[in-house]
């Protein structure tokens, strides 16, 4: 059974909904403390989950990415094991320089998000369109182009940068894994179909490789019906799968098909 260990920094609060993700797929999670880094690299995947780790103070996840534990994840994932971030995780594997992870340096920041009717934190159902799925450990089970609702809760979740080439080299690495879109997939850079004006309408992006992925949505609070605000009790069981499962269910998938020893 593939094994996976959930990052607990000081101020993340989403630990147990993904483990409980992680386990329902049918692999075993472990919360393990930012400090409690034996045998840490015996796992076959990773995850980073939401919360505000050390308050967000400096900037979201810039703390947390300096902490030395993440230099073993950094070593887990040249491996070729999956690393996945969500929310504040993202915000982390940014500051770590591993999302999008073309050069061994910061390239990229989530930025405070730009809304014309909330400053600051921010919390929706979104619809997300699949953009990249073969090359992603985390979209393999997705069709390209799929619709998946999904749950954001952030205040600084723009994906932005300073360099005008990144974006164009992103798209041509097939890195862009999901972007905001309306119910019908439509990509319009617009409020509320971008909910935080993030480029490119972009929600997740994947290294180059393809095993690391930041998202700012949450996948845990919509891998089951009943976390639905769509969820009609006469009608559905409550514990069907929604899609955003299948993040989980891909990880899983990439796992049982690769050795990384």
């Amino acid at each position: 059974m593939a094994s996976i260990a959930v990052i607990l920094f000081p101020g993340q609060n989403c630990e147990n909904e993904t483990k409980y993700a992680v386990d329902s797929v049918g692999m075993k999670g472990d919360i393990i403390r930012w400090n409690s880094q034996k045998d840490l690299g015996k796992y076959d995947g990773y995850i980073i989950p939401g919360g505000w780790s050390y308050e967000d103070r400096i900037r979201a996840g810039v703390i947390s990415a300096k902490d030395p534990v993440m230099n073993i994840i950094k070593n887990e994932a040249l491996k070729g094991k999956p690393v996945l971030g969500i929310c504040n995780g993202a915000q982390v594997l940014i500051e770590a320089g591993m999302i999008p992870g073309l050069k061994d340096e910061v390239e990229m920041a989530l930025a405070p998000n730009i809304n014309p009717f909330v400053k600051g934190f921010y919390c929706a159902w979104v619809n997300l369109k699949v953009s990249a799925n073969k090359n992603c450990a985390f979209t393999k089970l997705f069709s390209e182009g799929g619709i998946v609702p999904m749950p954001i809760a952030h205040a600084e979740g723009r994906f932005t940068t300073a360099d005008k080439t990144l974006l164009d080299k992103l798209i041509k690495n097939n890195q862009v894994a999901f972007r905001y879109c309306d119910k019908d997939g439509n990509t319009d850079n617009k409020f509320p179909i971008n909910p935080n004006g993030s480029l490119y309408n972009i929600a997740a992006l994947c290294n180059k490789e393809g095993n690391v992925m930041a998202i700012m949505p949450h996948p845990e609070r919509a891998s089951f019906n009943r976390q639905s605000i769509a969820n009609d009790k006469t009608k559905y069981d409550m514990e069907m799968p929604l899609s955003a499962r299948k993040i989980f269910e891909s990880m899983k998938m990439f796992i049982d098909e690769f050795n990384f020893s």
